[in-house]
């Protein structure tokens, strides 16, 4: 008999991390016989696009969706407030639906989780997506010479050793991550049960065999890119965590020896923005394509790519980070340029006959590295896409959370 789940997150459904890191998994459990709630906070602009389309997709797959909005303003106050809303919801729907797991998103979730496996003494996952706080000021979203961001980073500091302790299941998202965890001193007093479920991919989704020739080219043409131009891709936001200047650099460098090369980025984000900072680099707007596209989109578009990048700051926190787009871009048979220093993606690029791993960021290192990408007349997409399911499976990540549900349902009984 499955359980009845109630998986609580503070991002959203209709974001596309959502839909990428969310959906497809509790579709999968679903599938396996688990009753799933989804208590979710969704942004206004992204729930008003794209609240039929998620809707419809969950009720097909008989998954209980209840939305309660994001709020942005005033910083901390908004999230306090969403905090107390996110409580009560989760309160209401355990008592009206029978919940018997609760399966909590990061941090703000596992606060909410905590809350309610003590009013209701029910099993709870910590699937922790990452060292939040530490992500926060290692992004610059926290400043610790303001004192407020300083008490909350201390405060989320030792909530995150209570949910460690307090949790019947801790997910890391890598085996890096999993090691440096077992390290505290939260972790070897309480000896929580740790498994590590990376940011899988739906292989059958992400996959070139599934997108035709024809496709291809119909849309370099709507693109403006002709058969011959190379085709550099990033996909996903910039800023933040991610090293736009220097992606922006190792592009330009790309350009002194592929005129004609196109940076395609398929981002949400401002293509003003965007273009100011490849201007910076030398880059003229026509070597640019800059694109927001919905989720199933992503797959064709991505497809048109030679190879993709993307560089991470190698900080503390990132040891627990698995880029989502990495699964998917080795999924569509895709070669990378990304750096060492994150997460698991050094171990799996070794495992790649295409890609490389920069480390220095220097114009020599950029330069060695687009004469390998530009020598590699002959990539395998079979042999990356192998990389893909061994790592990044969704049917592995499926499985393995559907072990973590009966053994925390099993101790429960």
């Amino acid at each position: 008999m499955g359980a009845t789940v109630l998986y609580i997150s503070y991002d959203g459904m209709t974001d596309n991390l959502g839909q990428a890191q969310v959906i497809p998994y509790l579709i999968g459990l679903q599938k396996l016989g688990h009753t799933i709630h989804i208590l979710s906070c969704e942004k206004p602009q992204q729930y008003a696009e794209r609240k039929e389309h998620i809707a419809q997709l969950l009720s097909k797959n008989s998954i209980q969706w209840h939305p309660i909005s994001y709020t942005a303003k005033p910083p901390v106050v908004s999230t306090v407030l969403d905090i107390m809303r996110l409580r009560k919801q989760a309160a209401r729907i355990v008592q009206k639906e029978h919940i018997t797991l609760l399966h909590c998103r990061s941090y703000i979730a596992a606060g909410v989780g905590l809350y309610i496996q003590k009013k209701y003494a029910l099993p709870w996952i910590f699937d922790m997506r990452g060292f939040w706080a530490d992500e926060r000021v290692e992004g610059r979203i926290w400043n610790l010479s303001n004192p407020i961001f300083n008490i909350i980073y201390k405060y989320f500091k030792k909530q995150e050793a209570r949910y460690i302790a307090r949790a019947s299941h801790i997910v890391s998202l890598t085996h890096a991550g999993k090691k440096e965890i077992e390290t505290w001193d939260a972790h070897k007093t309480s000896n929580t049960p740790l498994s590590v479920i990376p940011c899988c991919a739906d292989l059958e989704v992400f996959s070139h065999e599934t997108i035709t020739k024809t496709q291809k080219t119909e849309l370099r043409k709507t693109l403006g890119i002709t058969e011959d131009q190379f085709i550099l891709s990033y996909l996903g936001s910039f800023g933040t965590w991610y090293m736009t200047e220097e992606m922006f650099e190792f592009f330009s460098v790309l350009l002194t020896k592929q005129t004609d090369a196109i940076f395609l980025c398929l981002t949400p984000d401002s293509p003003e923005w965007i273009t100011r900072i490849a201007a910076r680099y030398g880059i003229p707007k026509e070597n640019l394509r800059i694109i927001r596209v919905h989720r199933e989109q992503v797959p064709l578009y991505a497809s048109l790519s030679h190879w993709s990048v993307f560089f991470i700051k190698p900080v503390y926190s990132k040891q627990a980070s698995s880029p989502t787009k990495m699964g998917e871009l080795l999924g569509l048979g895709i070669p990378l340029v990304c750096n060492a220093g994150v997460g698991d993606v050094e171990t799996i690029m070794q495992d790649c006959e295409s890609g490389k791993c920069v480390s220095s960021y220097t114009q020599q290192e950029y330069a060695e590295c687009v004469d390998y990408m530009l020598s590699q007349t002959s990539i395998s997409q079979t042999q990356l896409r192998e990389v893909a399911h061994t790592y990044y499976s969704l049917e592995k990540g499926v499985t393995a959370y559907a072990d973590i549900y009966k053994t925390c349902i099993f101790e429960k009984n």
